[in-house]
Parts: C-alpha cells; sequence; structure tokens
C-alpha cells in the first residue's frame, strides 16, 4: 500500500494548494483559466510520470521481472489492502477535483477529471505490478480503484458535496521481541523481526503499511441528512465506523522463509489471523464554520485523518473492547 500512497503524496501538491485558500489569488475561478489549468495538468503529469519512474527504480527493481501477467490477491491481507485502494482512489479523485474547479473547470467536467485522475493514478502502478514476479496486475485492485473514484463522483454529482467520507488512522502495534524457532529447528526470529521485513521500522513507512496498526474509516455527519430547517449541532460531530484487521504476519497465512531459508509458521490457535469492526466519534473538517480562507481549505484538505476518539471495538473473535482514546 505504501507504494500507491507515496504517488498520491507526490500528485498532492497540485491538488492541495488550490485548496489552501478559497480567496484572494487562490479562489476558485468564476470561468476557465488556462493559467491555472495548463500548470495543474502539465505539472500534475509530470511529476506523476517521474515518481512512477523513481518508484520502478527504488521499488520494483529490487525484484525479479517477468512478462505481464496477472495475479489473483482478492484474498490476501484479509482485504486490507483493497481497502487502502479505495480510500486512496476516493481521496485522489477529491483533491483532483478541488484543483480543477479552482482552474475554473465546470462542475460536472471537474467531477469526471477528478474522478478520472483518481483511478488512473492506481492503475499505472497496477501495470508496474503486471511487470513483477513478486505480484501482477490484479483486478481486484482495479475494482477496488473503481469504487473509490465512483463513491466520490457519485456524491458530489447528487449532492454537491461528499457526505461519506472515507478516512485512515493508524495506532502502531508494539510487536513481540520472544524467539520464534524454525519449522526445523536450527534458526529463530521474532514478530518484531517479521513486521519489520514486511512493514518496514520507519513510522512514515507504516502508518500506510502496516496492515495490524492501519484502520480504514466511513465517516458521517448527521447534519448531512437532516432536512432543511432541522438543526444539528455541532455539525462537525460526526460517526465513524472502521475496518481494520489483526495477527497478519503474511499475505495469505502467517508461514514465512526468512531471508537464511529457515520457515516459520504461527499457530492459529496461538495468532489467530482476524477482522475487527469499530465504532467511534470524528470530526468532518468540512463542516466546521470558519470565515478564513486559509482554514477553510486547511480543513477541507486534512479531512482525510480519522481523529483519536473514544472508540468500540469488536473482533472476529467475538471480543468486545472500549478504548477511552484510539487512533
Amino acid at each position: 500500500m505504501n507504494r500507491f500512497i507515496s504517488l498520491s503524496l507526490a500528485f498532492l501538491f497540485f491538488s492541495v494548494r488550490p485548496a489552501f485558500s478559497q480567496g484572494g489569488f487562490w479562489a476558485r475561478s468564476p470561468e476557465f483559466s488556462p493559467a491555472r489549468f495548463w500548470p495543474i495538468a502539465g505539472g500534475g503529469a509530470l511529476i506523476y510520470g517521474a515518481s512512477l519512474v523513481g518508484l520502478n527504480n527504488v521499488w520494483y527493481k529490487q525484484y525479479p521481472r517477468s512478462s505481464f501477467h496477472f495475479f489473483d490477491d482478492h484474498k490476501e491481507w484479509m482485504q486490507m489492502d483493497k481497502a487502502g485502494h479505495i480510500m486512496t482512489a476516493y481521496t485522489e479523485a477529491n483533491w483532483s477535483y478541488n484543483a480543477f474547479r479552482w482552474a475554473g473547470v465546470k462542475e460536472g467536467t471537474s467531477i469526471w477529471l477528478g474522478a478520472g485522475t483518481g483511478f488512473l493514478l492506481q492503475s499505472g502502478i497496477e501495470v508496474l505490478d503486471g511487470f513483477s514476479t513478486e505480484w501482477g496486475f490484479s483486478w481486484s485492485d482495479m475494482l477496488a480503484n473503481t469504487i473509490g473514484a465512483a463513491l466520490f463522483a457519485s456524491q458530489q454529482s447528487k449532492y454537491g458535496e461528499q457526505r461519506i467520507i472515507l478516512k485512515v488512522s493508524n495506532t502502531p502495534v508494539r510487536y513481540a521481541v520472544t524467539p520464534i524457532v524454525s519449522l526445523d529447528g536450527t534458526s529463530t526470529s521474532s514478530l518484531q523481526e517479521r513486521a519489520s521485513d514486511l512493514f518496514g521500522d520507519v513510522y512514515s513507512q507504516t502508518f500506510f503499511k502496516d496492515y495490524n496498526a492501519v484502520k480504514f474509516w466511513v465517516t458521517v455527519s448527521p447534519d448531512a441528512y437532516l432536512p432543511a430547517g432541522v438543526q444539528y449541532k455541532p455539525g462537525w460531530l460526526s460517526l465513524s465506523m472502521g475496518y481494520g484487521a489483526g495477527n497478519l504476519y503474511g499475505g495469505f497465512a502467517n508461514k514465512w522463509v526468512a531471508k537464511n531459508g529457515a520457515v516459520y509458521e504461527l499457530g492459529q490457535k496461538e495468532y489467530p489471523r482476524l477482522r475487527m469492526v469499530l465504532f467511534s466519534l470524528d470530526v468532518d473538517f468540512a463542516r466546521i464554520p470558519t470565515k478564513d480562507p486559509f482554514f477553510r481549505g486547511f480543513f477541507h484538505t486534512i479531512n482525510f485523518i480519522k481523529i483519536p476518539a473514544p472508540t468500540l471495538e469488536i473482533s472476529g473473535t467475538g471480543k468486545v473492547k472500549f478504548r477511552w482514546l484510539y487512533f
């Protein structure tokens, strides 16, 4: 997942800066402005292309290449990566839409350009996956990308706003350092070592990549669905439902081969791979009333982050936990 998030952040410059202010120079143009549109379109395409080249050199060259092929990964990582694709495509579509509106592109055209951009940004990565023996072109990933872009476009077309918002959060996991013995009894490892190999050690990496720590949320404000004239205050206070997973130390199973060739396997009883559903409160930053153009744009920009809040967690084993503050 960190691979397609990196491209999202590279594209962010061209989609977020217009959102940082709704007044003055950065106010949306009332008519199409070539002086704004072409730098956004050309610059965004240039950065995206350069990001793909950089990603290919930094990431994909570490793994053997192959002819273009497909890979069915819809059961991998308990669909956490699919949730990431949906959320990322949705967010990229939203950012891109705001950039096109700032350039004076009409509402309907901006919606479809934004959705198309969100979808295409992910498609380039799927092509690179298709030429790597480590992965492959995934139709389920493409479906997830479509769902994310379509969710943005359908809401913007019908409501003129986003009422169902997709967000992300991350609570770091402390992995045990207790030795784990390989199946042949000749080597030892640990959950911390395995997590480091899979997800990295730096929080900027693990924030999106550690599927045991990341959570994806659907946030809805009751204010968005109340009849006209009925007040709900504060309108920004929202309800949120999240999805997460636990004890994931491999894509399909908790069995892996270490760099030294040793094979490790975790018992399902001791380390059950499980899903979890979470219920929490959240803030829809886009509904915070402010006349300050900078903060209005800033709130729209950060609206993909779920805030820490009291949370009820229900795991796949039926265990229920209440956390006073959970991210």
